[in-house]
């Protein structure tokens, strides 16, 4: 087993509470199940959700930003065709 430290529980609000020792190396905010087995409780983080970004409300944010032309393809013959068109004329 690893080694032992000792702390105290307390009173917090409703709720009991136990401090963990710093030396213990535990992040504060992080969330926490815990399993009670007879007299031993079993305290395990819990994984953080997999957040996601909503980027449809960021259109039309920046109006003054210009895109960098993709070069990564080659254009369709149709607008190939339509900028020959627009130029001849």
């Amino acid at each position: 087993m690893g080694k032992v430290h000792s702390t105290k529980s307390f009173r917090s609000g409703n709720s009991v509470a136990i401090r963990m020792p710093a030396a213990l190396g535990v992040e504060p905010g992080l969330d926490w199940t815990v399993e009670q087995h007879g007299d031993e409780l079993v305290l395990r983080p819990r994984e953080a959700p997999h957040r996601t970004i909503d980027v449809s409300g960021f259109a039309g944010k920046a109006p003054g930003i210009r895109l960098a032309p993709r070069e990564d393809f080659d254009e369709r013959p149709s607008t190939i065709a339509a900028r020959t068109v627009a130029g001849a004329a």
